[in-house]
C-alpha cells in the first residue's frame, strides 16, 4: 500500500519527522512532499508535485501546516485524506496570537480556513478527546469524524540519560515563545526564587522574546540563561542536564485546548514536569503521580512548585518515573504508527 504523506513544514520538524517515521515502521511504502523550510511561498510547488504523486497512492495523509493544502488535494483527487490537523488556524492567530478580534472578518476566514479543511477530510486526527470535542463545537463538524492520537516522541531522539551534576538545581523550558507557552509566569518565578540556589535555562526564540527578555532584564534575573534554539539532536543535551522540566503557563483560551510537544518530550526524557493545569494533559497525566500540575497564569503558584519539589526528592523522582511508563504506554513512534496502520486500514473509501 503507498502512502502519500504531504505537510507543511519540512521533514525534520518533530511533528513531520515523527509521522514519517511511524508510517515506514509500519511498512508502508511512503512517498514524501516536505519544503524545505517552513516558508508559505513554498506551497504552490509543493501542492503540484503532492498532486502529482497522489494518482499512485492509494491514501493520502495531510500533515501541519495543512489548512492551505488540503483543499487542492481534494479538488483534484477522490481518495481518502487523513488529516494531521495538529492545530487550528483560529486557535494560534485569534485566541493565542491575537492578531485578530473574535467577531472580525480576518477572524472568520482564519475559521473558515480550519471548517472548509475539516469537511473536506476523511479523517482527522487530534492529540485529545477534549480537542476533539472543542472542534467538533467550533468548525461544526461531527465527532466521529475525529480520531484521538496521542503526541508522540522519538525515543531515538529522545531519551533519559546523563544528570546534572553541576550541583545547582536546574530547570529547563524550550519552545518558540507563544503567547500561550506563558514564559512570562516562567521568569517571575525565577525572580521569586532568586534566593534558592535554583537556576533556570530556557531555549528557543519566537513572539514573545524580546518582552520576555526584557522582564529578565528589569528584575535584574542572574538565575537564568537563555539560550539560541538548537537542533532538535541538541535539545536532549540540555534537557539531561535539568533536574526539573516545564510546560506551559499562559493565561489565554488556547493554553486551556493542547498538550504540547514539550510536554511529551519532558516525559520522555523520565524528568519530572510541571505544567498549567487544563483538560488536555489530564487526559494523559495525573497531578503528583505522572506531573505536578499547577494554576496557570500564576507565577506565585509555578515558584511554589518549583520549591517543593526541589526539597522533596521521592516525589520527582515518583514523577518522573510513572511519566516515563505513561509515555512507553501511550506516546511512542511504535504506538503511532499502530494508530495510524488502523486508521489507514480502516478508511472509508
Amino acid at each position: 500500500m503507498k502512502v502519500l504523506y504531504v505537510a507543511g513544514r519540512e521533514n525534520t520538524y518533530s511533528r513531520t519527522h515523527n509521522v514519517l517515521k511511524a508510517l515506514t515502521g509500519q511498512g508502508f511504502e511512503v512517498i514524501g512532499c516536505f519544503p524545505p523550510d517552513r516558508s508559505f511561498r513554498h506551497y504552490p510547488k509543493l501542492i503540484f508535485k503532492a498532486i502529482f504523486h497522489a494518482r499512485r497512492c492509494d491514501v493520502i495523509i495531510v500533515g501541519f501546516y495543512g489548512q492551505l493544502i488540503l483543499p487542492f488535494m481534494r479538488l483534484y483527487l477522490f481518495k481518502p485524506i487523513i488529516f494531521d490537523m495538529y492545530v487550528a488556524t483560529y486557535d494560534t492567530m485569534v485566541q493565542d496570537r491575537a492578531v485578530a478580534k473574535p467577531e472580525s472578518i480576518k477572524a472568520w476566514l482564519y475559521k473558515a480556513s480550519d471548517i472548509i479543511a475539516c469537511r473536506l477530510s476523511t479523517i482527522i486526527i487530534l492529540e485529545t478527546q477534549d480537542h476533539i470535542r472543542d472542534f467538533a463545537r467550533k468548525f461544526k463538524v461531527p465527532e466521529k469524524k475525529f480520531e484521538r492520537i496521542f503526541l508522540a516522541v522519538d525515543s531515538n531522539k529522545i531519551f533519559p540519560g546523563a544528570e546534572n551534576e553541576n550541583g545547582n538545581f536546574l530547570v529547563h523550558f524550550h519552545g518558540e515563545y507563544a503567547p500561550f507557552h506563558g514564559v512570562e509566569y516562567i521568569i517571575r518565578a525565577a525572580h521569586f526564587l532568586r534566593n534558592e540556589n535554583i537556576n533556570f535555562q530556557i531555549v528557543g526564540r519566537g513572539i514573545t522574546f524580546e518582552r520576555d527578555f526584557a522582564l529578565a532584564r528589569k528584575l535584574g534575573l542572574r538565575n537564568i540563561r537563555f539560550i539560541d534554539p538548537v537542533p532538535y539532536e541538541e535539545l536532549r543535551t540540555l534537557m539531561a542536564k535539568a533536574d526539573i522540566c516545564l510546560g506551559i503557563f499562559g493565561g489565554n483560551e488556547r493554553m486551556l485546548r493542547v498538550t504540547t510537544n514539550k510536554v511529551v518530550e519532558s516525559i520522555a526524557m523520565k524528568k519530572p514536569l510541571i505544567t498549567g493545569r487544563n483538560e488536555p494533559v489530564q487526559e494523559l497525566l495525573k497531578h503528583e503521580e505522572s506531573v505536578y500540575l499547577v494554576e496557570r497564569a500564576n507565577a506565585e503558584a509555578l515558584a511554589d512548585a518549583i520549591l517543593h519539589l526541589k526539597n522533596n526528592i521521592g516525589l520527582r523522582e515518583r514523577i518522573a518515573a510513572n511519566g516515563y511508563n505513561v509515555f512507553r504506554q501511550h506516546c511512542t513512534i511504535d504506538q503511532l504508527g499502530e494508530s495510524l496502520k488502523r486508521l489507514i486500514q480502516n478508511r472509508e473509501d
